[in-house]
């Protein structure tokens, strides 16, 4: 899978992005870091999923927490 970062700014210089390691995020400013969302694993399924920022809907489930990492890398990325 090929990885990449999107980050997209607003007129005042703000960016924003899923968190990577691809490059220094710090290397354009200070950062601000908030939850895009939680993967958890649920014993009553026996899968993982992508829970919202709140914990209060599913978005994503799979029985591979890596392929859920994946989703939401692909998913939550800004365009």
């Amino acid at each position: 899978m090929t990885q990449r970062l999107v980050v997209t700014f607003t007129p005042d210089g703000t960016g924003h992005c899923l968190y990577s390691e691809l490059i220094d995020l710090r290397s354009i400013g200070a950062l601000a870091c908030r939850r895009a969302s939680h993967i958890e694993f649920d014993g009553a399924s026996q899968q993982w999923q992508v829970l919202s920022p709140d914990r209060s809907q599913v978005l994503f489930q799979h029985h591979s927490r890596s392929t859920c990492g994946a989703w939401e890398q692909e998913t939550l990325q800004p365009v």
